[in-house]
């Protein structure tokens, strides 16, 4: 028999054994398919055997990671993606760069693999580099500074982009150079520096009006371009990438979201749409506790619905007091279902950014509001008559002068 099918053969137990809930007999099975495919390239010369060697090799590579991913062991996975070095060898360097982005983005259903990842990466780079690889260089840096910048390690993540954009602007490579100077704004933009995020991001759009874009990478760059405007507060800009609260619903009803309706990260912001149309603080803060992980993970998130709650809560304090001249800020917590000292604290806060006009009587516990004053152009017209009163005494002097 040769060995072709029995490496095929192989594989048609493993996934067997697999289907049948038997994974230490799959695992095995899969790692005797990578040594017997190994032994059978040694030994042909058929380019169809060894062809099939490799297709059955990379078919147990995936399915090992796909088994150690659903048991979230990462040290295994990280192993498997160590053995396909061998098999990367023999292969086109296309195939290899796939393969181990498939392999990779197995981590991510893994919980606390960071370091894994971060090793596994580390490993991975040095050996590419090793191998003159420079394009799986390229890619598993790329990853790694995607990596740094979720676990908010802003400063190396810079130090590898500024080693990568030097490499990659050399070899004109448009495509990773989106991606990275993509990397580059997010990370700018996570540690404050907007001026830099803004630059990044239109040279990575600059780089990206080169090359087709994919569908996945041109969705991140309009994302990007939506979060900055909206952290410039420039809502009007925003809109054209984002989604006001108001049309959640109505976007929901669309025939290719309706998959995606049921999603909790969907239901959190249609929860968050329904509070804010019902100028619901208690539905506001249900809808922020019911789904804490959904709201509470990404920063753009949590940073624009704080200042969401925020206006809500103001819009409703200018809704309860607007009617009354006197009245005590215990009854106004009461109405809008706050804690006294909150509310105090936010009247204090919108008196003195004059959204409206009043006084805090603490030692009455009450709340003085006030008409708005009607503006006194008094000072204003003195000054303008000083100003051209002191014309005048500038065009007399200089007479003077000219006479003596």
């Amino acid at each position: 028999m040769s060995a072709s099918p029995s490496t095929s053969q192989l594989i048609e137990k493993a996934d067997a054994s697999l289907k049948a809930g038997n994974l230490k007999d799959a695992e095995k099975l899969y790692e005797q398919v990578l040594t017997t495919s190994s032994a059978g390239n040694a030994h042909t010369t058929d380019t169809s055997i060894q062809q099939q060697h490799l297709r059955d090799q990379e078919t147990a590579l995936v399915k090992l990671g796909e088994i150690y991913r659903d048991q979230k062991n990462a040290d295994a996975l990280s192993s498997v993606i160590n053995q396909s070095r061998a098999f990367m060898s023999s292969t086109a360097k296309a195939k290899t760069a796939k393969l181990i982005r498939t392999l990779l983005d197995f981590f991510t259903s893994i919980p606390d693999s960071y370091d894994v990842q971060k090793q596994t990466l580390t490993d991975n780079i040095a050996w590419a580099k090793a191998e003159k690889r420079i394009f799986l260089k390229h890619s598993l840096e790329t990853r790694l500074v995607g990596l740094q910048l979720e676990t908010h390690q802003y400063r190396p993540a810079l130090a590898l982009i500024d080693q990568l954009l030097t490499e990659l602007k050399r070899l004109d490579d448009k495509m990773i150079l989106t991606e990275v100077h993509l990397l580059e704004s997010r990370v700018y933009r996570g540690i404050g520096n907007m001026a830099k995020a803004k630059a990044a991001l239109t040279s990575s759009r600059t780089a990206a009006n080169s090359i087709y874009c994919p569908p996945l990478l041109q969705a991140a760059l309009d994302l990007q371009s939506g979060i900055l405007h909206a952290e410039d507060k420039d809502y009007t800009t925003a809109y054209s990438y984002f989604y006001e609260p108001e049309d959640v619903n109505s976007l929901l009803t669309i025939k290719l979201a309706t998959k995606y309706a049921q999603m909790r990260d969907v239901e959190s912001m249609r929860a968050i749409a329904r509070a804010h149309q019902e100028r619901n603080l208690s539905e506001f803060e249900k809808a922020l506790r019911d789904y804490r992980d959904e709201l509470s993970s990404d920063p753009t998130i949590r940073s624009h619905l704080a200042s969401l709650y925020d206006n809500l809560l103001e819009q409703n304090l200018l809704r309860i007091i607007e009617p009354y001249s006197v009245v005590e800020i215990s009854h106004v917590a009461e109405l809008v279902g706050q804690e006294r000292q909150g509310v105090e604290s936010k009247l204090s806060q919108m008196i003195l950014d004059k959204v409206f006009y009043g006084v805090l009587d603490q030692g009455r516990g009450c709340l003085l509001v006030f008409d708005e004053p009607e503006g006194d152009n008094t000072y204003g017209a003195a000054i303008e008559t000083l100003e051209e009163v002191g014309k005048v005494v500038q065009s007399l002097y200089a007479k003077t002068v000219q006479i003596a």
